[in-house]
């Protein structure tokens, strides 16, 4: 009769706040506690649990890349960045501008380096919504990122929105803003990127 009487209740108070409030389970604890009802099998309030876990959890290291798969990945992930929306509109500027600039930066940085034969990698996927990270490149030994390409929406009063694309060094702990370039969208608000 007692479990009959506690669905009841429930459905009731569902019914009653359009499934909004859920009743209390201390309700229940109380009514519990009243009867001592035990159930086998069931660990008695106080008990302390302990779980380890022995394995650990290593990222797997990003494939190296040759000069040439470093920079047609870094067009790639540009696009992929970009979207159905903004590639389209921009992508005729970014091609004969901005991109050629970042083929510099990157030959340039790491020219002698591919000579060395070290080891770089470049990331798996760009940031979207209003995050600026287009790729990054990195030690693919060591995992430490050294290079990263950012593209910062901004709005100017009267103008309307630019894309603003730049890069970071590790040399000075990325704080520097260098600039590789700017592409105007239009007066109205850009989408989101990856959209």
């Amino acid at each position: 009769m007692k479990k009959w009487l506690q669905q009841l209740m429930i459905i009731s108070v569902a019914f009653v706040t359009l499934g909004v409030i859920s009743p209390s389970h201390e309700i229940w604890d109380s009514l519990h506690e009243k009867e001592n009802i035990k159930q086998p099998g069931l660990p008695e309030s106080g008990s302390a649990y302990s779980v380890s876990f022995e394995t650990t959890f290593e990222r797997d290291p990003l494939p190296a890349a040759s000069e040439d798969e470093l920079i047609s990945g870094a067009r790639k992930l540009a696009y992929t960045k970009f979207g159905t929306k903004i590639g389209p509109a921009i992508g005729d500027e970014f091609d004969t501008v901005i991109f050629p600039e970042m083929e510099r930066v990157i030959r340039d940085t790491f020219g002698e380096q591919f000579q060395m034969d070290r080891k770089l990698a470049i990331s798996e996927r760009p940031s979207g919504g209003h995050a600026e990270k287009i790729f990054n490149i990195k030690d693919a030994e060591t995992d430490k990122n050294l290079l990263l390409f950012h593209v910062r929406t901004e709005k100017r009063p009267q103008d309307g929105y630019f894309f603003n694309f730049h890069y970071h060094v590790a040399a000075d702990d990325y704080e520097t803003h260098h600039t590789i370039g700017e592409v105007y969208w239009s007066k109205n608000t850009p989408p989101k990127w990856l959209s």
